[in-house]
């Protein structure tokens, strides 16, 4: 569904409001209960208020409140880019009129521009692509994990994976949760080491195995060492042969 409705106001005074649903009504009530509880915040800010199964989405700026109601799949991305789009597009139109302004006396101009901003942030593709863009970065991190299962089963070096995994766990979750990927990460580094250990001690062992081979085909005279094997042979039939 994505933006539902949107609201200018400031302070307490609403100057411009514009619903595409029929819930314009329950909309416009906790829009002003926001609006009541937003006096205590500072005046720049950004906040989202939660009334099922709705998310009422709020920009404070320079004296404007702007806000939002959206479905809870929409995110926070689209709606607060809806929101600093229709705050620069209201200041631009009005100008210091918005500061003196009584109760809805931009709304016969301004309720079509909120209604065609939130048809654009609703149905744009391009606002669609930022919002699979968020589904994205959600699922980096276990993403990231899932890659470093499968690469520790491949074998692969993850000294650069383990330290982006663990700086993204950091925020997310718990100590227990860095440590045990602490603990992982060692131990697949002592693992990758015995491996190497082993892996150059075969490497060092044929090499031996190819010196002597290549010192006895220069001294045999040969790559079959004939010359070498010719001489055992004579020194076993000779004592044979001074026996007989």
């Amino acid at each position: 569904m994505g933006i539902l409705y949107g609201m200018v106001a400031r302070g307490q005074v609403v100057l411009a409001e514009f619903s595409a649903t029929q819930t314009n009504a329950i909309a416009s009530v906790v829009a002003r209960l926001i609006l009541e509880k937003m006096k205590e915040v500072k005046n720049n800010s950004i906040s989202s208020f939660s009334h099922h199964p709705y998310i009422f989405h709020v920009k404070g700026t320079d004296g404007l409140t702007v806000l939002c109601m959206a479905d809870d799949a929409s995110g926070r991305i689209i709606p607060f880019a809806f929101l600093e789009d229709i705050h620069k597009k209201f200041v631009k139109t009005f100008g210091r009129a918005v500061h003196s302004a009584s109760a809805y006396a931009m709304n016969d101009e301004f309720s079509r521009v909120l209604c065609q901003q939130i048809d654009h942030f609703s149905r744009n593709p391009n606002v669609d692509r930022l919002n699979r863009l968020k589904g994205e970065m959600n699922q980096v991190q276990s993403v990231l994990i899932d890659n470093i299962e499968k690469a520790l089963e491949r074998g692969d070096r993850l000294a650069l994976l383990v330290e982006k995994a663990i700086t993204m766990q950091q925020p997310m979750q718990g100590n227990n949760s860095t440590v045990a990927l602490k603990r992982k990460a060692r131990s697949y580094r002592n693992a990758m080491w015995w491996r190497d250990c082993k892996f150059t001690a075969t490497l060092m062992l044929l090499f031996l195995l190819t010196i002597v081979y290549v010192s006895l085909a220069f001294v045999c005279n040969g790559l079959f060492l004939s010359s070498c094997f010719n001489h055992m042979t004579m020194a076993s039939v000779v004592p044979h042969m001074f026996y007989e």
